[in-house]
């Protein structure tokens, strides 16, 4: 561009000759070549310019590009976690499902466990009470115990008084020494002063075989002596509604009948406290299956 400007200028250099100085012409010449270079730079800027825009365009592309690519990369990552939490919350739930399940299923056990002991509380209060019993119909009778008169032991979980015999009756015979009436007279005042209670008066004896005519066989025998020592007790204060009489014969030995001693211990009366139903466990629930038509 600039060569053409020097050829114009020529021209009118020579074809003009009249029309301008040569001063002006020169001075016209350099305005002109200054707003050539001028307009050069403001090209070059501009150039420039587009290089750099177009520099940065792209860099603006390629950063755009890392951008979105980071952006996917990090929901993919958000995505994966979220996934491993609906997981987690999948397992809670049926973890805590089971817990709800196994709570009611404790629920339960807890009742049971806990009507168990209530039972168990109950069954040994009644423990309690029948040894508090036991202890106190000992301390009753124990004068009569250091006398070596009677014993007293628990039989079938009954508590028993027992009296030999020998110091009570002559063999085969139903009929009280003078030594038996007074031992069964304190026996019985003893009884009477327990309140609330009933009592069994059972007869045994050895395997001794008996025949006589007033007793056919040891159950004959042990019933009198049962009998005989119920009308004493009654005679002695004891309420008739209050004892009763029955007859083992030879049939509940407590020692061997092959000895002397084992066939003297197993001629005894036992006087038995007779257990009091109310007290024992179940016994609402037998009434009210007694009450069923």
């Amino acid at each position: 561009m600039r060569s053409l400007l020097l050829v114009l200028l020529a021209a009118c250099v020579v074809f003009s000759t009249g029309c301008v100085t040569k001063k002006k012409h020169l001075q016209a010449a350099k305005e002109s070549a200054d707003r050539e270079t001028a307009l050069q730079d403001k090209v070059r800027g501009l150039e420039g310019k587009i290089t750099e825009l177009e520099s940065s365009l792209a860099g603006e592309k390629k950063s755009g590009a890392e951008k979105a690519a980071s952006l996917e990369a990090t929901i993919a990552e958000l995505q994966a976690k979220l996934d491993a939490l609906e997981k987690d919350r999948a397992a809670i739930q049926a973890e805590l499902a089971a817990m709800v399940k196994d709570k009611s299923a404790l629920k339960g056990s807890v009742e049971d466990m806990q009507r168990a002991l209530d039972e168990l509380a109950k069954r040994k209060a009644e423990s309690d009470a029948r040894v508090a019993e036991f202890r106190k119909l000992i301390d009753r009778f124990k004068a009569l115990i250091d006398a070596g008169k009677l014993k007293v032991k628990i039989v079938d979980g009954r508590m028993v008084v027992e009296l030999a015999t020998d110091v009570l009756f002559s063999s085969g015979s139903a009929t009280l020494s003078a030594d038996g009436i007074a031992a069964i007279q304190e026996v019985a005042k003893v009884l009477a002063s327990i309140p609330g209670r009933k009592f069994q008066v059972e007869g045994h004896t050895d395997d001794v075989p008996i025949k006589t005519a007033q007793y056919a066989s040891n159950w004959e025998l042990a019933s009198g002596r049962a009998i005989t020592v119920v009308k004493t007790m009654v005679d002695a204060g004891l309420p008739g509604d209050r004892v009763s009489g029955a007859s083992f014969g030879e049939q509940k030995p407590t020692a061997s009948n092959k000895t002397p001693e084992g066939r003297a211990s197993n001629r005894r009366i036992e006087i038995v406290v007779v257990p009091d139903l109310a007290s024992l466990p179940g016994f609402d629930e037998l009434n009210r299956a007694a009450a069923k038509p």
